[in-house]
């Protein structure tokens, strides 16, 4: 199996969760990290334990929704580190109200916006990149509610994550004789800070059941480890023990709801 070494791999949402972790894998397989996400502290943090393990971190504070700032970031990577060899779009964001029929509209557009523009937004400000040289690599963390949606992620995270699903096998379909590969990582219910919006945000217990994120980290790092003559064009990464999710389910329709339309409780005897 091939590494990193001397790669440059830029990866959002980098600030915790999987991005963190894959970070860390990718900078100790010998990559020069480049760490994207909205709080510069918590991505310097992360650059420091990066630097401690021995590895190369640039850490870039910037919201990958605008194109501005994608703009800035990858002129700074050019300008101090050259070409861009992988991109982990990582970064997501789920919406607070889950059932469409109270979904706000803003709330619509920015995981939208979050979990399938940036994606696009960046993939093309990364092609000439690794169109230009023959070879790359761009991994998308997209969700098992991409293929199978529900109140747990919500209308607009669903929608999203199988959009950026879509894409990315157009991006494998269309370009992959030029020498890039496209990759789709799918994990299901994880412990990530995401689950602390969850309209009942699961218990301790629960979590330690779920994919972790150095689970996650681990599946990027086989994928962009393997030869580029091969292609993982999609991971699925799911917990072994499924859990009961139906009174979250029940919860969740209700999360948003007119007051006047929320169930209510039983009259007791």
């Amino acid at each position: 199996m091939t590494t990193s070494a001397g790669k440059t791999a830029l990866i959002t949402g980098a600030g915790s969760g999987m991005g963190l972790e894959t970070a860390r894998l990718l900078a100790r397989d010998g990559a020069t990290v480049v760490l994207v996400g909205r709080r510069q502290e918590a991505l310097d943090e992360v650059a420091g334990t990066i630097r401690a393990e021995g590895g190369t971190a640039l850490a870039l504070a910037a919201d990958v929704t605008r194109p501005d700032d994608v703009t800035r970031v990858l002129d700074r990577v050019h300008a101090d580190l050259g070409p861009v060899d992988i991109l982990v779009n990582n970064a997501g964001s789920a919406s607070t109200v889950l059932n469409p029929q109270w979904l706000p509209h803003d709330e619509w557009r920015q995981v939208l916006d979050v979990n399938l523009t940036a994606v696009f937004q960046l993939t093309q400000a990364v092609l000439p990149d690794m169109l230009g040289r023959g070879t790359g690599t761009i991994v998308t963390v997209s969700s098992l509610a991409a293929v199978n949606p529900n109140l747990l992620g919500g209308a607009a995270y669903g929608a999203a994550k199988a959009g950026v699903r879509n894409f990315m096998t157009f991006l494998h379909n269309t370009f992959r004789n030029q020498g890039l590969r496209a990759i789709t990582v799918l994990p299901g219910e994880a412990d990530t800070p995401i689950l602390d919006n969850r309209a009942r945000p699961p218990a301790d217990e629960e979590r330690a059941h779920m994919v972790q994120p150095e689970d996650v980290a681990e599946a990027v790092r086989l994928a962009v480890a393997l030869p580029q003559r091969v292609v993982l064009q999609e991971i699925v990464v799911a917990p072994t023990r499924q859990r009961d999710t139906s009174a979250d389910l029940e919860i969740s329709r209700w999360a948003g709801a007119p007051a006047d339309t929320s169930p209510q409780p039983s009259p007791q005897p």
